[in-house]
Parts: structure tokens; sequence; C-alpha cells
């Protein structure tokens, strides 16, 4: 069978993040352009330039997780053990003890710092109160792959798990990957998503060192404002968001319900900066131009894009030429773009997968999401943000773009289930 002959498909989707805690209230809210921002509240920010984020709230671990194995789990991953529940059930699909069938279940999750609360936990306690009193469970609960790692021993996910570690893409990297597992016809079905959970003061001062952070400290809502001539700033987000992806045979012949099918899949290296992108966009249009490619269509076919869309100057400008480079600039005028981190703020680690879901949906019910506090925009920002307001249309393909520190570039390709 040729490389090809294998199609994913995504029949399943979990999320919390702050905008809901499950993928109906999420969808709602973003159709609305609801913001998720407010003034933070896991830490007293009164020492930060920055005091607001787009918190998740009102979540409750227990309601996945036993309440020892909670205590166990960074933040991080309990998001991700609560988005991975949601999409599995939305799947149909139980493996636990079922190890046959699960040795054909892998998992690849995205984060890019991982488990930053129990880093700062960890540190506290070895300045407060000397180094034997730091919790034997620190390593565990802080490193990155840890979200994976649980998520297959909670789920009894046997097969080719990973972790994918590339900032801001990482959750991007880990749909495109696991979609390539299938592909290659190593596994018929993957867990993949991301999360993120690092609303702390160090990371908060952090990347307020680093002049990223919003400081609209009095208009929260208002904050994240992508490509609008009066952002300042990104607002850090937490959260996280699986997918369940299948081959479409298999889905088929279990009658699973399919959302959408994975097309295509781009990356590259803008191999320039740490934290900058490429002026010009010309190494995000490349991770577009192979998305296309592997999906084998054009720029024009392109419906609607869900943008990185930070709210930070360097990026909006540069992915703005870059879908020009990539979709030609006739194509780039046409085409719907929307950044729904105005509303969700930027879940670093788990953004990619929050959007590749929004994505999907967007498929699905024709609904292009809204870019909200877009109300003066950037001149050198001058394509079809779809400003404020949700806009009915109809969405065969969908791109969701990704970019981290670092100079990784992602893309991916969504379209409507077909023959």
């Amino acid at each position: 069978m040729k490389r090809h002959d294998r199609r994913v498909v995504v029949t399943g989707l979990g999320t919390v993040n702050p905008l809901g805690l499950d993928v109906d209230s999420s969808w709602a809210a973003a159709r609305a352009g609801v913001s998720g921002v407010d003034r933070i509240t896991a830490f007293d920010a009164s020492d930060t330039a920055t005091k607001i984020a787009a918190e998740v709230g009102n979540f409750d671990p227990l309601e996945y997780l036993e309440h020892k194995e909670a205590r166990r789990l960074d933040r991080y991953t309990q998001f991700f053990v609560a988005a991975t529940s949601q999409a599995l059930d939305d799947a149909g699909l139980d493996y636990r003890g079922d190890d046959r069938a699960a040795a054909g279940v892998g998992a690849i999750v995205g984060a890019g710092l991982g488990g930053m609360h129990s880093f700062i936990e960890g540190l506290d306690t070895l300045r407060e109160r000397g180094a034997a009193r730091v919790n034997p469970l620190t390593i565990t609960k802080l490193i990155p792959n840890m979200a994976a790692g649980y998520a297959s021993i909670a789920f009894n996910l046997q097969g080719p798990t990973n972790c994918t570690v590339t900032a801001c893409a990482a959750s991007a990297n880990a749909i495109g990957d696991a979609a390539e597992m299938i592909r290659r016809g190593i596994v018929d079905v993957m867990v993949a998503g991301g999360s993120e959970a690092v609303i702390v003061e160090f990371a908060v001062a952090a990347f307020n060192s680093s002049k990223a952070l919003s400081t609209r400290n009095d208009e929260p809502a208002r904050a994240s404002r992508p490509f609008d001539a009066g952002r300042d700033g990104f607002v850090m987000g937490e959260g996280a968001a699986t997918l369940i992806l299948e081959e479409r045979e298999h889905a088929i012949a279990r009658r699973a319900t399919i959302y959408a099918e994975v097309t295509g899949y781009g990356m590259s290296s803008d191999a320039y900066h740490v934290t900058l992108p490429r002026p010009g966009g010309a190494g995000q249009a490349r991770a577009m131009e192979m998305a296309l490619k592997d999906a084998g269509l054009q720029g024009s076919d392109i419906d609607y894009i869900n943008a990185h869309g930070t709210s930070t100057a360097a990026n909006d400008r540069t992915e703005t030429s870059a879908i020009k480079i990539a979709l030609g600039e006739e194509a780039a005028a046409g085409v719907a773009v929307s950044s729904t981190k105005s509303m969700t703020g930027h879940l670093l680690g788990g953004a990619g997968a929050l959007e590749a879901m929004v994505s999907v949906l967007a498929i699905r019910d024709g609904i292009a999401p809204p870019t909200i506090n877009q109300d003066d925009p950037d001149p050198e920002c001058d394509l079809d943000y779809v400003p404020n307001v949700e806009r009915p249309m109809t969405i065969r393909h969908a791109m969701s773009n990704s970019f981290g520190f670092g100079g990784h570039n992602v893309a991916l390709i969504f379209s409507a289930p077909g023959d």
C-alpha cells in the first residue's frame, strides 16, 4: 500500500481551556467572541508588570482522577488527562482492559515547559526547608513528557508514545507526527494533543523581561488583540486539547463519527533568532507550502486559516507576509483568517492542539470564529481577519499555523470528510 493510501481522520475531541471545560462550551464561547482573559488569581501578581492571564477556571481534577493520583501530577498533566478522557469518550474508544487492542494505540503530546508549578514548588521547598524535604515526585511531575506518559498509563495506550517540545509549535508537531505514524501503517489510532499550565510568577516575570506580554491590566478582556494596531504583546493562557486520530478505513469500519481529515503537515525552521521570526516570513511560508504540497492543494483551495496570531507586532506582521507568500497574493486576499488567541490567550505548548480543534469545528459547522479586539487594524496586517464577529461560510480546507521560539514553524491542514 502506498503511503498516502492510508488516510487519517479525526474521530474524537476533548479540551479544558480558558473558554470552557469541554468542547461544546468552548466552541460556543469562541463563536460568540467571549474573552477568557481576566486578572491573575493563580498567584499574587502585585509585583509583576503583567497582572492578567487566561486561566482555566473551576477545573476539578477529581472529576477525572482519584485524589491520590491527582496529587502525584502537575496541573498540566491533569489538564491533559481530562482532555483525553473527553476525546476517547467522544470517539467511543476505551482500551482499558484490552491489552491486545491497546498495543496498536499510541500518544504524542506537545508541551513547551511542562510542570512549571511543580518546579517552582520544589525550588521553594529546597530554599526554605532544605534539600532533604524536596518532594520525591518532583521530577516526575515536572518533566515535559509526563502528560504523554501518564495518559498512556491512565488509558492503557501501549503503542508509540512520544513528547514534542518545540515551544509554541509543540502540539501542532504532536498532531502532525501522530498522523504520520498512522500514514506509515505503524498504528491505526493515535491520541494527539498538547497541554500547558505555566501561569506562575516566575514565568510571567520571565516573559515580562523579554517584553513579550501585554500589560493592558485595566482591560483584561481587550488585552489580546492580534493584528490590531493597539496591541502590546500576548496574553499567557493555559489548558489542553486532545484529538483522536484514526486511519480512515478503521474509523469507517466501526462507524465512528468523522469530524475532518488530516490532509497536510509541514514544518520548517527559520534558522534566524531565538525569539524573533525571520523577517519577511519566508520560513513560516515554507511550512505552509510543505503542508499544501502534502495535501495536494493549491493556496486558493484554503478557505480558512486559524493563525498563530499572538498579538505581538513581529509575529502578526511576519505571519501576514508568510500567508501571502505561501498562498499567493490573490488567494491570501480571499482567505478568512482569525486568531482565537484573542479569546483564549496563548497556551504556549498547548496552543497548536486547541487551534487544531477549533479548525476542525470550523469545518464541521461552516463557521469562521472571530478575531476579537481587532478595532484598529495594523496597516501592515491587511488580510481578512474576521474581525469581532463569527462568519458563516463553507470551509472545505482549513490551515492551522503554529510557530515557536527557536524558529520552529508548523502548518497543519484539515479537510472536510469526503470520498
